[in-house]
């Protein structure tokens, strides 16, 4: 079976790798190849370069909100929203085995990661802790490098790709911590059933402007299920809006396009695809 070619942030064991193997698994019923990148504009790059490759890159986290600079990334990257997937987000402090909790020095991770598990953290007494680049890069140094008195904040399967024993799970402070990622190629999807489109535009600054484009969505039965002001470089005061939008019908959606044409400035669609 031939292996589609995913780009992600980061390495195995990552959130990254997890959300990209979870969606192939249920959407594109085929292997993957992991490509991986350091950070998002070489996700980019490498999906530019390769036409067969697809990327995928986190966009909201449900405690932390909006990683603003991947939507203006994918608006000016030319490339498509072609899908999505929502992970759970769910750490545990990995260390060499054999290493006791008591004997840990220092415990190192990604600052979100870190944030997200603070209450635990704060909970083993005086250690350091250290920001790094990512949660599964932690795991791995820890591995390669054979620290007895270093833990990482990671996956459990970070832990258990790098080899390292899980001294306690699910460490995160609040367990309705989700990640959405989006996943980007160069085509929309051919089908009539899409059910969800992401749109940018930019708005007159005109009383009343945005209220009056949700009005018209709200007529065509447009579920507005996120909505992101991002400043304009250069323009003070004028803002992109980034807004999600699920439906049923298709149709409807095209007549909801057409009317708020009129009403934006530089309306563009970044993609349209299924919610399965």
């Amino acid at each position: 079976m031939p292996k589609q070619h995913v780009a992600i942030q980061g390495i195995r064991g990552s959130y990254h790798e997890m959300a990209a193997r979870n969606y192939y698994r249920k959407h594109g019923r085929c292997e993957i190849d992991v490509v991986e990148c350091r950070n998002f504009p070489e996700v980019i790059t490498a999906v530019r370069e390769h036409r067969d490759y697809t990327g995928m890159m986190a966009i909201e986290n449900s405690l932390a909100g909006s990683l603003l600079t991947n939507h203006e990334r994918i608006r000016k990257s030319g490339l498509t929203v072609i899908g999505e997937e929502e992970l759970r987000i769910s750490h545990c402090l990995a260390a060499l085995p054999g290493t006791k909790i008591d004997q840990l020095d220092e415990v190192a991770s990604h600052p979100m990661a870190l944030l997200q598990c603070e209450k635990f953290l704060e909970s083993l007494g005086p250690r350091r802790i250290v920001e790094k680049d990512d949660t599964a890069s932690s795991a791995r140094w820890i591995a390669e490098n054979r620290q007895p008195r270093h833990a990482a904040v990671c996956s459990r399967e970070a832990a258990e790709v790098y080899g390292l024993e899980i001294l306690a799970e699910a460490i995160e402070t609040d367990p309705h911590n989700f990640t959405r990622f989006l996943l980007l190629g160069h085509d929309m999807e051919s089908m009539d059933g899409f059910s969800k489109a992401l749109l940018v535009f930019s708005l007159p600054h005109t009383v009343g402007s945005l209220s009056q484009v949700l009005a018209v969505l709200s007529f065509y039965g447009m579920n507005l299920t996120k909505i992101q002001s991002f400043p304009i470089t250069g323009e003070a005061w004028q803002y992109l809006f980034y807004i999600d939008v699920a439906f049923n019908d298709p149709a409807r959606y095209r007549q909801a396009l057409d009317a708020v044409a009129p009403l934006t400035r530089d309306l563009k669609v970044l993609g349209e695809y299924s919610v399965r």
